[in-house]
Parts: structure tokens; sequence; C-alpha cells
């Protein structure tokens, strides 16, 4: 399973146990992946060591809270990285699509008259 933001991955986990021997890898800050190899069950991850990605091939190799707080922090990495503009529309609620601006904009509408009579 591969987790993005803005188009670009910031985590992937493995979901079929016999084709790799990884669980999960994400990316981190040089100095967190200098920490974070040094543990047992965690390796530089295959392929994107150079942009100091790691992989669990244990999951139990640290706890759930900090697994959790560093895929966060993969993720405002990459984030961090995206073009001004598009972190702008990611930190930016939703827009309505232009047909439910029309029906809203109608029911206001229908409102308006229904309560001047």
């Amino acid at each position: 399973m591969l987790f993005c933001v803005g188009g670009k991955m910031y985590c992937v986990a493995n979901l079929e146990p016999g084709l790799g021997p990884t669980k999960i890898a994400f990316k981190c800050t040089p100095e967190r992946f200098a920490e974070l190899v040094e543990f047992e069950g965690i390796i530089p991850a295959p392929y994107m060591a150079r942009n100091h990605w790691v992989a669990f091939t244990e999951i139990e190799a640290l706890r759930q809270p900090e697994i959790k707080e560093l895929i966060a922090g993969s993720y405002e990495l990459v984030r961090a990285k995206l073009p001004k503009k598009l972190q702008a529309q990611l930190a930016s609620p939703p827009a309505k699509s232009k047909t439910a601006a029309k029906k809203t904009a109608g029911v206001k509408k229908k409102t308006k008259k229904a309560t001047a009579r």
C-alpha cells in the first residue's frame, strides 16, 4: 500500500508478507535515519536509502506510538518539499463543486423568497 501527499510518496506498507522482507518503509531526516538503522529490525530501505528512507523488517522494532510519530514526520517532510501553491491547496478545506454551489445558491434564494411572503 502506497501513501502519498501531493503525488509524492511518504510511506509504503507491504500487505503481502511473503513478497519481501520489509513490512513498512518511510522517509526520515538524515539524523533520524542514522539513529534508526542502528536498531535491530530496521534497515536502510532498498533502493531508497540514499533518500533517507528506512524499512522495518520487524514491526516490533519500535513501539506503535513512535512509529506513528515517524510516519507523521515523513508526511511533513514530503509535504514541506511540495510547491507552495500545492501546500496552500492542501491546507485549505476542499472547495465545493460547481453543481453543489449552484444547488446551495438555489436553496438560499428559495429560502429568501419564502421568508419575504
